[in-house]
């Protein structure tokens, strides 16, 4: 069995202001580092990550391992027009209104659809996960974004659950467990074991 770590980037100074930041290349704030220390993760054989400084940062505090894997495809949404902005500030934008009525569902004005990031966030799950079969992995981590997270369980966690159910706060994690056996066989779930809050 493969045991995976998905876990959140730490805050950053774009996340205390509530902005949707995406390919907004931002570090961690100060507090976002400290608020990381109450975190404690078991060390991983491979740890994978977003190339974005937030996860690669949040991967060097956690596990202090210098060898993580970048993954393009991990990285967060391109929120377009509403990058770097919060909800606040973009109220009165028609676009914006169409978006929340369409529950997330449009394509962000110049940026990605949710099925456009998930299709491409898959992907990079998928060579994480292969990777790991190929080297025998069997506890790994992905230090990635809340959306990644969001895609990756909505499409193949046990017990099915909406998208944006799957929502968790900065440095926290779901780990789970898969069958590399059925997952080669096209049989892919993923069991939830627990949840780092």
């Amino acid at each position: 069995m493969l045991k995976i770590w998905l876990i959140r980037h730490g805050m950053t100074e774009g996340n205390r202001h509530q902005r949707y930041i995406g390919v907004t290349d931002e570090p961690l704030c100060e507090e976002g580092r400290k608020l990381l220390g109450k975190f404690t993760y078991p060390k991983p054989q491979a740890v994978f990550v977003s190339p974005l400084k937030r996860c690669l940062e949040t991967a060097a505090i956690l596990f202090d391992d210098p060898k993580v894997r970048i993954i393009d495809q991990l990285a967060e949404c391109n929120f377009g027009e509403f990058e770097n902005k919060n909800y606040k500030e973009l109220s009165g934008d028609p676009r914006y209104q169409a978006w929340i009525d369409s529950n997330g569902i449009l394509a962000f004005p110049g940026g990605e659809s949710k099925e456009e990031c998930a299709a491409r966030n898959l992907e990079g799950f998928q060579r994480a996960v292969t990777v790991c079969i190929r080297e025998e992995i069997t506890e790994a981590a992905l230090v990635v974004h809340g959306g990644t997270i969001m895609n990756i369980m909505e499409k193949y966690a046990l017990p099915k659950k909406e998208f944006y159910e799957w929502h968790i706060g900065n440095g926290c994690g779901y780990l789970v467990e898969l069958d590399p056996v059925l997952w080669k066989k096209d049989r892919r779930n993923l069991k939830l074991l627990g949840e780092q809050k």
